[in-house]
């Protein structure tokens, strides 16, 4: 969206690093043509005045005019006041301790209220809350549809309720949140056309009935700075908390971003690239107006590269699981998830009399420690292949963790003892080939030992559970 006016600003610079020195004519010039990018990008009037003055301001003092490298200090100014244009800090959607959560969306009509309302949600689930939908708008013709469609495809629970009216809805939807055990509530309110009086007197009765925690105005970013007129008339009337912005990857001028902040006093706290449910993005000040000034994203590209590769190593690991061929880094990767889920402590105290054996001292909750000081003193290769590990491995990984080849010995009969067990929960028939029985049936799936009708999938879903 912001592309022409990257171009435009990168070129501006590319001028400024030709020459080796540069005279307030020369900042003049750069303003003026920065300037003329902003207005063209779409960007209000009254802030491309306030930021080229400061901008200016900064780029005359001595410390840039007479330095070695002038144009790349006009450069970390331009930065610096566009981070602070943008909103200078992160505004992360915080959750109060109220339970359930309620976040209430605003907005105009076509602005893309729904889509982000259930982008939002899916956003909330990833991070292991449980939200629910809860369709507020009346008026458009199948949009509570709409919110359904997108919350049977993300998995999450949409409350229609009954009637025309909104403001009983929403206080339904909150209630059914409380009644189904939902620690967030998204309420997708109507929109108009344009901004008018039964509009905003409908936000804020919602307001008055629910009490929301937040309140989020959705803006089309493709609007232009048309968006500001809106944002102020919202801010005057409901008093919204921050601003998602919608359709950042169309191609239009996109200055309504860069304004909205400074006119509004409201910061944006999400943007929406994509249609796809992972497409709405928190938003950071510093690393969009690296992206505007041809800087990249570096930081958001190593975040999307170790989440991919975390999501690789899961399905591999996985992928072991269910061939039963655990290795010594899977067993490391399962006492971390013990370690998440509160340790042994935690694991025993939620069994019945798991209390009365910790205060006895019959459970040894230092067990984890001590296991992975073992496998933490093997060799990679050793790790990957439990087989190899003789005898004089064994003695000089003793050794190195500093406990006796009888301790390394329990260890490994631990490891081969869920080996084993996996192997059990497999179904019976080959797993690699698929091979069937008698008859052309494939054999039956064994449960796990004593508890019958469990089998590996019940295994996973307890396991997500917990994770959770």
């Amino acid at each position: 969206m912001l592309e022409n006016l990257s171009d435009r600003l990168q070129s501006i610079f590319g001028g400024l690093r030709s020459k080796g020195r540069l005279t307030e004519d020369d900042i003049n010039a750069a303003m003026r043509e920065i300037r003329m990018a902003l207005l063209e990008a779409d960007v209000n009037f009254k802030v491309v005045k306030s930021f080229v003055a400061r901008t200016k301001e900064r780029c005359l003092t001595a410390e840039v005019l007479d330095s070695l490298t002038p144009a790349q200090n006009v450069i970390k100014v331009v930065l610096d006041e566009l981070t602070r244009l943008l909103g200078e800090t992160d505004s992360r959607l915080v959750l109060s301790s109220r339970i359930p959560n309620v976040i209430m969306l605003v907005g105009l009509q076509g602005s893309g209220k729904t889509t982000a309302s259930a982008k939002l949600a899916y956003l909330l689930k990833q991070q292991n809350h449980n939200p629910l939908l809860v369709a507020c708008d009346v008026y458009r013709p199948a949009a509570a549809d709409q919110l359904q469609t997108l919350g049977d495809e993300m998995g999450v629970r949409v409350y229609r309720g009954d009637g025309q009216d909104p403001v009983r809805i929403a206080k339904e939807g909150v209630q059914d949140a409380i009644d189904n055990l939902r620690d967030v509530v998204i309420i997708d309110t109507a929109g108009r056309l344009h901004v008018d009086e039964q509009m905003m007197q409908e936000a804020r009765d919602i307001k008055e009935a629910t009490k929301p925690d937040q309140i989020l105005m959705v803006v089309d970013a493709m609007t232009g700075q048309d968006v500001v007129n809106v944002a102020s008339a919202f801010a005057e009337q409901v008093d919204f908390d921050g601003v998602i912005m919608s359709k950042m990857d169309g191609d239009a001028r996109g200055g309504g971003a860069l304004s909205i902040r400074e006119v509004t006093g409201k910061p944006i706290k999400f943007i929406s690239q994509g249609e796809k449910p992972d497409s709405l993005e928190e938003f950071h000040p510093d690393r969009m107006a690296k992206r505007i000034l041809g800087m990249g994203d570096v930081v958001s590209l190593i975040e999307s590269a170790t989440k991919l590769q975390e999501e690789q190593m899961e399905a591999e690991q996985t992928e072991r699981m269910m061939k039963a061929q655990l290795n010594l880094n899977d067993f490391l990767e399962m006492n971390k998830r013990v370690r998440k889920m509160g340790g042994i402590s935690k694991l025993v105290s939620a069994l019945p009399g798991g209390d009365k054996a910790l205060s006895q001292g019959q459970v040894d909750t230092s067990a984890l420690d001590r296991m992975e000081n073992i496998i933490f003193s093997m060799t990679a290769e050793e790790r990957l292949h439990p087989d190899i590990l003789n005898g004089s491995r064994r003695a000089r990984i003793a050794r190195g963790a500093g406990v006796s080849v009888t301790e390394v010995n329990q260890v490994m009969k631990k490891f081969n003892e869920t080996k084993k067990m996996l192997k059990q929960m497999m179904p019976a028939e080959d797993m690699s080939s698929g091979r069937k029985g008698k008859k052309g049936k494939k054999r039956r799936r064994r449960g796990l030992p004593g508890m019958p009708g469990m089998n590996l999938k019940d295994l996973q879903k307890i396991q997500d559970m917990l994770d959770q």
